[in-house]
């Protein structure tokens, strides 16, 4: 049986707050992915402070790009949130036992999952049909 949802259109200025909030997320993960996968010392360095290998910079940076990279089509941008917000959990799971657990890390990934789906949520009117932030 298929059901068909109707959803109010959405105004000019939420598909562009969407947009912008989107393409925000999507420097900054192509930023970041970058300097991953060209494996500056300070990411190295940063990296085993975790306890995590510095060779896995490299791998770490090409899951980021294409995670991204899924996000960025809009075909698949649901598909990309989904693993960018994996991505940012482990961020988060990762810095969660240092000494200071709150700053900047993990807020900087609770923002940045934020505006993942939220401006996915605000250019996306199927998105916006399946999950109502207000009934009528």
């Amino acid at each position: 049986m298929q059901t068909m949802v109707q959803s109010a259109p959405i105004s000019n200025v939420t598909i562009w707050t969407g947009r912008i909030m989107s393409a925000l997320v999507v420097a900054f993960m192509v930023f970041d992915g970058g300097i991953q996968v060209m494996a500056f010392d300070f990411v190295t360095k940063g990296m085993a402070e975790f306890g995590i290998p510095g060779e896995f910079a490299r791998p770490l940076g090409v899951v980021t790009l294409i995670c991204t990279a899924l996000y960025a089509v809009p075909l698949t941008s649901v598909l990309g949130a989904i693993l960018l917000t994996g991505f940012l959990g482990g961020t988060i799971a990762t810095h969660l036992p240092g000494a200071d657990p709150l700053l900047p890390h993990i807020v900087s990934a609770l923002v940045i999952a934020s505006f993942v789906w939220g401006g996915l949520w605000l250019r996306d009117s199927r998105l916006r049909a399946m999950v109502p932030l207000l009934r009528a």
